[in-house]
């Protein structure tokens, strides 16, 4: 079996600790449970808007995911919290390149992306700490209010990341860092819709009679 690398197990481990699931032997038959899983997560995510992409980014998890919705949600905020946290850091490394090179309508528009990404990291931190209040013992607000809220917030941290984009359009200026900082956007956006796609459907499922 090929090795994982240590990102990855890192990676793999700190889900395993978020979602409180039992590590599962990395050894498997043809039928095993964890192919179970990922058909279940190509299911899932042919219901987003990016399929492809949503399948490479959580087929990895498998093993914790199992077949349960509200596990492929969890899983997919927080890959996207991941990916945002990520963009917010790198957006606050290029903003202070572009003062330093005395680009200063790009600059500010790099402000506003860094502001942008710090309240969608904000908005998806709130969400996965709200998905893992699910089904607590004493927990006294309705399932739906609190996947409402999830909703809101996850809606809300795409609206950051197209208000970055937004100010990046509006500077008269098309060289590589705001094609780069654009191209990314995209990536970590497409990224969160689809963890959102995820929270939706698993709305459906809980409000299904």
């Amino acid at each position: 079996m090929e090795k994982l690398s240590s990102f990855s197990l890192l990676c793999f481990l700190s889900l395993a600790i978020l979602l409180h699931v039992q590590p599962i032997s990395a050894v498997e038959s043809p039928n095993s449970e964890p192919n179970k899983a990922t058909d279940f997560i190509r299911t899932k995510c042919n219901a987003t808007s990016y399929p492809e992409l949503c399948y490479t980014s959580l087929s990895g998890f498998a093993n914790a995911i199992k077949e349960d919705p509200a596990r492929l949600a969890k899983v997919a905020i927080a890959v996207s919290l991941s990916k945002v946290k990520h963009m917010a850091n790198y957006v606050a490394n290029i903003s202070r390149q572009a003062d330093k090179g005395g680009n200063r309508r790009l600059a500010s528009a790099l402000d506003v992306c860094f502001e942008e990404f710090g309240g969608a990291v904000d908005g998806i931190r709130d969400s996965l700490r709200q998905m893992k209040r699910l089904g607590r013992p004493g927990q006294s607000q309705s399932l739906g209010f609190l996947i409402s809220n999830v909703q809101t917030w996850m809606s809300g941290a795409l609206t950051c990341q197209d208000t970055c984009t937004d100010a990046l359009g509006e500077i008269d200026y098309d060289g590589p860092v705001k094609t780069d900082i654009c191209d990314r956007v995209v990536k970590v956006y497409d990224v969160t819709s689809n963890a959102l796609a995820l929270v939706n459907s698993f709305a459906e499922t809980v409000a299904a009679p």
